[in-house]
């Protein structure tokens, strides 16, 4: 099936985000989708330990994966900003550097998330009724990083030439599939914790195995040759330069989390199960804002290659005007059914007030953390990745941790906890708009001399 790639550098801007971005948002919803239904089948199935335990493991998992994934996005900015301005040699060597660089980060996550899975699980305080299943989850889910990072390494390069539709459809088949592992493997053949894991690492096998095959197979400038995988140098070290700040901005963010995670196993067992519902359910708000932030990381790489500065701001404008509408409406649509929401996940009265507690602090709020995610997907599509990470450092991350062992101790509740989450969207929010509005962050007008000096490196000149 060859599909047409889109080109983002013509034609009416807000029309494109959204065509772009919406196989984005189909994707993530079913990504979203993956995690849910472990959580939603073990906790039915399983009981709510169980779903406590899976609950428990996600800020943990998504600390570990975030690094990588960052890496990965690092190389979908230059393949985006080589498609722009159709350097044909440089993006050959830049997708094979990608999927060396997702080979060996792969083998390094599989070995270390098995190694610490446990031993970071005891220091967040992890009940321990729950704790060996969560190590149990975790040391099945990091065996599959592998196919995981081929996958996401894999689509970056199909989003990154105007193709987010192929990976919707891989990932379709990818999510049914683990879908029904999952009822499989939890509710006819009552495996738990470790059902819902094996059916995950299924799935993403299936999913990389597809993505591989797109790539091998298109006639694309971006095709890509399994015996041509290495790392080439220049290039591969201008991605890493984009991506190593990524992902520490990712992990950052994730280690914000897992010390509110940390905070959140304080309350007990029920206060794990209930956060993790929430989670769950604002997550479908999330992909949403995820899939425009991505869509302008694209879109700001293809036109920055192309020198057309101008549309690149048009294009920041109004992918802001997108994030707004979509995450006002989805947000309302969420609170109005919170109470029918987290009753789908678990029966307990206890567990669903706590679901609920915690989207109302997150859901009122989360158009400003989209707001945030495009301002830093736009810095990423120009090459401008330390500039989010310093930002996530100081006002995301360091503000979270002021919060929960400066100040939490004085009021010890789990509504105050939750402040942490608004509070710091605010103060990155303040520290986005200053940087913008003082620094030229945008190239000159012309053919980005950004782009074409670190062409010119590459090429010896």
């Amino acid at each position: 099936m060859q599909i047409r790639n889109e080109s983002l550098t013509e034609g009416t801007i807000w029309k494109q985000l959204l065509i772009f971005a919406l196989p984005l948002m189909l994707s993530n919803f079913l990504q979203q989708l993956y995690n849910t239904a472990d959580l939603l089948i073990v906790g039915r199935f399983a009981g709510t330990q169980a779903q406590a335990a899976v609950g428990a493991t996600g800020a943990l998992a998504n600390m570990l994966v975030g690094f990588f994934v960052g890496l990965a996005t690092g190389c979908a900015v230059v393949v985006a900003q080589m498609y722009g301005a159709e350097d044909e040699d440089g993006l050959y060597r830049m997708v094979h550097s990608a999927m060396s660089i997702a080979l060996i980060s792969g083998v390094v996550l599989s070995v270390a998330g098995f190694l610490l899975s446990t031993p970071l699980l005891q220091v967040m305080d992890t009940p321990s009724d729950i704790l060996e299943a969560a190590s149990s989850y975790l040391r099945i889910f990091f065996v599959g990083a592998i196919p995981s990072l081929l996958y996401n390494m894999g689509s970056g390069i199909l989003r990154s030439v105007g193709d987010s539709k192929r990976p919707f459809y891989f990932l379709a088949v990818s999510s049914l599939a683990n879908v029904l592992l999952d009822l499989l493997f939890v509710a006819v053949f009552k495996w738990g914790v470790q059902g819902a894991a094996w059916a995950t690492i299924i799935s993403q096998f299936l999913s990389a195995v597809l993505v591989l095959l797109s790539l091998s197979r298109t006639t694309g400038s971006y095709r890509l040759y399994l015996r041509d995988i290495a790392f080439h140098g220049p290039v591969g070290k201008r991605a890493l330069k984009i991506g190593v700040p990524a992902g520490l901005q990712s992990v950052l963010i994730s280690g914000s989390n897992v010390i509110i995670q940390t905070a959140v196993n304080g309350f007990g067992t029920l206060a794990v199960a209930g956060f993790a519902s929430a989670g769950r359910i604002d997550g479908f708000v999330w992909v949403t804002l995820n899939a425009i932030s991505l869509a302008i990381m694209t879109f700001i790489g293809q036109n920055v290659g192309a020198g057309q500065i101008e549309r690149a701001k048009k294009g920041l404008r109004q992918a802001v005007a997108l994030v707004l509408i979509l995450a006002g409406g989805l947000s309302a649509f969420f609170l109005i059914f919170a109470k029918p929401l987290a009753a789908v996940f678990n029966s307990d009265p206890q567990v669903n007030q706590y679901t609920i507690q915690v989207m109302i602090y997150i859901l009122s709020l989360y158009w400003l953390f989209g707001v945030n995610e495009v301002f830093g997907g736009a810095l990423r599509g120009v090459g401008r990745s330390m500039v989010p990470m310093l930002v996530t450092l100081i006002c995301m991350s360091g503000f979270r941790v002021l919060w929960i062992y400066g100040i939490l101790p004085f009021k010890s509740t789990f509504d105050f906890m939750l402040l942490a989450y608004p509070l710091s969207w605010i103060i990155t929010f303040l520290a986005y708009i200053i940087y913008m509005k003082k620094v030229d962050w945008l190239p000159v007008a012309e053919k980005s001399e950004e782009y074409k000096e670190a062409k010119n490196t590459e090429a010896g000149i």
